[in-house]
């Protein structure tokens, strides 16, 4: 079995590689929800918050910061588009059927799109870009922050 290791990130992508960690944490909170018995309309808002506060900022970044840095045909980049779009969809159809079944489909989509991002886009970009644009990225990336508000009620922590 190969080890898997640490992904050493630049210091001009970290800030994503960070949010990265929180999306793969609101996917395991769903997912200890969904194990544990929580209220579905308690993770949909707890979805929908994180969506307004986490993910939409994020995708922002992704898009509007890195995607330019990209030839527009590139295969990486138009993936990434259409996973954004496809979570984007699943998140917003929380508001007419938030069931178990779909949480399930986006804690698993948004898992694989991180590890995606983390293990061919970023080294992608980190091999291909200039430190130049690198540091151009970075510096985007702090005009744009992603909020550091945190959720109050942990529907994760089996009671």
């Amino acid at each position: 079995m190969e080890e898997k290791r640490p992904i050493k990130r630049s210091e001009q992508l970290a800030p994503l590689s960070r949010e990265h960690h929180d999306g793969l944490l609101y996917a395991w909170k769903i997912r200890q929800g969904l194990q544990n018995g929580a209220s579905v309309n308690t993770m949909r808002e707890y979805s929908i918050w994180f969506w307004k506060h986490h993910i939409k900022p994020h995708f922002y970044q992704e898009e509007k910061i890195l995607i330019p840095y990209m030839p527009a045909d590139h295969p990486l980049a138009q993936q990434l588009k259409s996973e954004h779009a496809h979570i984007r969809e699943l998140i917003l159809s929380l508001d007419q059927e938030a069931d178990k079944r779909t949480f399930t489909i986006l804690c698993d989509l948004l898992d694989a799109h991180i590890r995606f991002e983390e293990r061919q886009l970023f080294n992608y970009l980190e091999q291909t870009l200039t430190p130049e644009q690198l540091d151009s990225i970075h510096s985007n990336l702090e005009d744009h922050p992603v909020s550091e508000e945190e959720w109050k009620d942990e529907f994760w922590v089996k009671k």
